[in-house]
């Protein structure tokens, strides 16, 4: 319970409750909101902390199971924000522009991956050295464009299994792409923006930095976690294999001969037919 209290007063110092002018709310937000003060609605804490609690041990379990998480903040406050905590985790991120069909017609989004990554390489290891110098410029000026939208999902290689998006009325397309294709989607929702469109909300201010950072922080620290315990497993296991590996297949093998009663790897003698003569084939009888 003090562990929930300290949350708590950590999201009321960093202005998670404020909400929008209440002319903006979505009504659908109304079991959210704690009350109204000069206009403006209140988000209530408790639901706040509730929500956040269940989206990160959600999102602990998808981590640990070895999936990717997409980052999506475009927005000016959220940029440095969610950069900073996907590249901590080693997860995907969008800050700078979605594009349409980014996980729709992800195929296609691979391929200019692929080419900003090939122009990258062949920039480094002199493959352009024949080339002018104006080429060249332009094709560094093309890598760096392609860098700045693609950067964030060039490691990643199939579409992710969730997206944690800052302000799901401003990421509406994203969004919209994670719906059609079933993938789970986290999101931080103002007074203004409908929770039912995202499967885990949390309800709070998604205009102010302090607050997107402190939501953000937690989710990060929640999915390091996860991938933690992924981690250990998998050095238990590797252990385990090794502790085991040099008996096993031989039991295994003794097991399955003593099981069948079937010859032990040597030839067994075919049986004979005995005739005149201890052998070969037998006579035929006379009529």
């Amino acid at each position: 319970m003090e562990n929930n209290t300290s949350l708590q007063q950590q999201l009321l110092e960093a202005g998670v409750h404020f909400g929008h002018l209440r002319k903006k709310w979505n009504p659908k937000m109304l079991p959210y909101i704690y009350a109204e003060k000069k206009g403006i609605h209140i988000i209530d804490l408790n639901k706040t902390v509730e929500c956040l609690q269940e989206t990160a041990s959600a999102l602990k379990s998808i981590a640990k199971s070895g999936k990717k998480i997409m980052f999506v903040g475009t927005k000016k406050q959220a940029k440095e924000i969610v950069t900073e905590c996907a590249q901590r985790i080693n997860m995907p991120y969008v800050t700078e522009r979605w594009l349409g069909g980014m996980l729709t017609n992800f195929n296609t989004v691979r391929k200019s991956v692929k080419k900003m990554q090939s122009i990258e390489k062949m920039l480094s290891d002199g493959s352009f050295d024949n080339i002018t110098k104006k080429e060249r410029l332009q094709l560094a000026r093309d890598k760096d464009k392609m860098e700045k939208v693609l950067g964030g999902i060039a490691q990643l290689g199939r579409v992710p299994a969730a997206l944690f998006i800052i302000d799901i009325g401003h990421e509406h397309i994203a969004l919209a792409e994670a719906k059609r294709l079933g993938i789970a989607t986290f999101g931080m929702v103002d007074t203004n923006c409908d929770p039912n469109k995202v499967d885990f909300p949390v309800p709070a201010n998604d205009d102010a930095t302090k607050s997107i950072a402190i939501i953000a922080n937690y989710i990060t620290a929640a999915i390091a976690e996860g991938l933690a315990e992924r981690q250990a497993e998998k050095t238990d296991e590797s252990e385990d294999v090794d502790d085991g590996s040099e008996r096993s297949p031989k039991f295994a093998m003794d097991e399955d001969e003593d099981k069948s009663g079937a010859r032990r790897g040597k030839p067994q003698p075919k049986r004979r037919i005995a005739g005149p003569g201890g052998g070969g084939r037998k006579p035929a009888q006379k009529k």
